[in-house]
């Protein structure tokens, strides 16, 4: 039986197929070789030449190349002759052939020399990558090409704008290339076409389209208009009046959003006190030391996990839940318990033991303060337009603030603790002849709301320094919300911090912030006369009598 010499001619076949590939694709990369050695070795003059080589070429590596250039990442390794790119880590670094992007391990800032470049060529750069940019497939990338050029557009890059904006779909990409074709019209020596662009740009919130409709209608030193064209004077006019409408729009999300970030603040200060204050009856002034505890819960557990930021803030929660949920029952069985029944010696008890937590926080971790690095997820800002951003950090506490609030009312609603709570709350001896341990009900209570208390301080951490003082700024306020919601009442505990969260924001522009929360606390005081059980006042026997 004869071999079949197929297989023989298929495998022969791959090989010089593999050969062939290997051939084509270093040749495809010979001009980008040819183009990086006259950057590398070539006068200011054919390094200028070998960028518009690496343009017209346009390789995939050609804008990675030159990015690199810019940034002085475009490093020749010594000895070796080679071009590579470098990212410095750790004192070193950490170097990417720059033809093929493969790994080449790290280097010493010494083993390694930097390619010089005349302000000329920088400028040259900046225009070329964003060019390149322009094209790009990403529109984040397009966005930034196109703003890059806003105070460097000449006669040419302006043209390229007008072709990319006939072809461009993005709308946030289309509005940038319409906002720097429009401001260059606005200077056009043709009354009609300024008039036109005017007209065109009110409908754009962009600082500079505001900043230059300002100039028009300005006046010189003489209290001359620099803008002597009336029609353009007042298209201008109507337009900033346009423009400032929409802005006190936006100033006002900006202060409702600012307003429920502190409001959820305060509710998940006052949340934890709404439990114990209102099922038993104790006014605990260590409340807020128990939201230190959890802040400073935070703060340790990024120094245990200093490289994984975003993991540490998440496993804070449930640890300054535990931890400060004991010191909680710890206080009740310790303290408390033998003092129901009279509100008096429990605020003096609980605020001899706010000052022995402060002091022993002081000791441990010294009296100044601690600050908490923000996980890279929750930093920076959602920036909307040119006038309206919204800070990450304090969308993610509103969120974390109704997740606390929602899970807390899950708990009590759907589970035994939750029912012996609601109960013990409504009428304390009825519970306890029904059979319900009323003290295991106590120390729990006090454990949950000490808990959340602890979770409050995990959030404040992330807004404002960690130090022994923090739960005092809060304490107060935390009163404040829970009698302005009603004692015990958990909806009304989350809608008095909101309002009073929005009202401190809406107030502060006019009487500052002290005066504020002193027009505030006169406001609760004034509404508790009317009505004293609050917003929504506590339901049963208990209450009423």
């Amino acid at each position: 039986m004869k071999n079949n010499p197929l297989p023989r001619y298929c495998w022969l076949l791959s090989v010089l197929l593999l050969v062939f590939s290997i051939t084509v694709h270093a040749d495809d990369n010979q001009p980008l070789v040819d183009a990086l050695n006259q950057i590398k070795q070539g006068s200011m003059t054919d390094r200028e030449k070998a960028i518009n080589q690496l343009v017209a070429l346009k390789n995939p590596r050609s804008l990675v190349v030159l990015q690199a250039l810019l940034a002085g990442k475009l490093l020749i390794v010594k000895g070796e002759d080679k071009l590579v790119i470098a990212e410095d880590v750790n004192q070193e670094y950490e170097v990417r052939d720059a033809i093929t992007d493969a790994k080449l391990g790290t280097k010493n800032h010494d083993a390694v020399s930097k390619i010089n470049l005349t302000n000329k060529l920088r400028s040259d750069l900046r225009k070329i990558i964003g060019e390149l940019e322009l094209n790009a497939d990403d529109p984040v990338i397009r966005l930034a090409a196109v703003n890059a050029m806003a105070n460097e557009a000449d006669e040419r890059l302006l043209d390229l704008l007008k072709l990319r904006l006939n072809i461009e779909k993005n709308p946030a990409v289309q509005e940038a290339l319409e906002n720097i074709l429009l401001l260059q019209q606005m200077d056009s020596a043709d009354k009609n076409l300024r008039i036109l662009a005017i007209e065109s740009l009110k409908d754009h919130d962009n600082k500079d389209v505001f900043n230059k409709l300002k100039t028009i209608v300005e006046k010189d030193a003489d209290g001359h208009y620099v803008e002597t064209d009336s029609d353009i004077r007042n298209t201008a006019e109507l337009a900033l009046i346009e423009i400032n409408n929409r802005l006190q729009l936006y100033s006002a999300i900006e202060t409702v959003f600012f307003g429920l970030s502190l409001g959820a603040v305060l509710v998940l200060a006052a949340i934890g006190l709404a439990i114990t204050f209102g099922v038993m009856g104790v006014i605990n002034m260590a409340h807020g030391e128990l939201m230190m505890i959890g802040a400073y819960t935070t703060y340790v557990m990024q120094q245990i996990m200093p490289n994984h930021l975003g993991v540490s803030v998440l496993l804070s929660i449930p640890a300054a839940f535990v931890i400060s949920a004991l010191v909680g029952i710890a206080i009740e069985r310790g303290i408390i318990r033998f003092l129901y029944g009279r509100p008096l010696e429990t605020l003096l008890a609980t605020f001899g033991v706010s000052l022995f937590l402060q002091q022993t926080v002081r000791s441990i971790f010294s009296p100044l303060n601690r600050s908490v690095a923000t996980p890279e997820w929750m930093s920076g800002s959602w920036q909307i337009n040119d006038f309206l951003s919204l800070t990450w950090n304090r969308f993610y506490i509103l969120l974390f603030c109704l997740l606390v609030f929602f899970a807390l009312l899950q708990i009590l609603k759907h589970t035994r603790l939750g029912l012996e709570v609601r109960a013990v709350a409504q009428n304390r001896r009825m519970a306890r002849a029904m059979g319900i341990p009323t003290a295991r009900v106590d120390a729990l209570t006090f454990g949950l709301g000490s808990g959340i208390a602890g979770v409050a301080g995990v959030a404040l951490s992330q807004i404002t320094n960690v130090g022994p003082n923090l739960g005092q700024s809060y304490i107060v306020d935390s009163f404040m919300v829970v009698v302005f919601g009603g004692v015990g009442n958990l909806l009304g505990t989350l809608v008095a911090g909101f309002s009073l969260g929005i009202a401190n924001k809406f107030l502060e522009p006019f009487a500052g912030a002290v005066l504020a929360k002193i027009l505030v606390l006169v406001f609760i005081i004034l509404f508790i006369q009317k009505r004293p059980r609050g917003l929504f006042p506590q339901k049963g026997r208990a209450a009423d009598g």
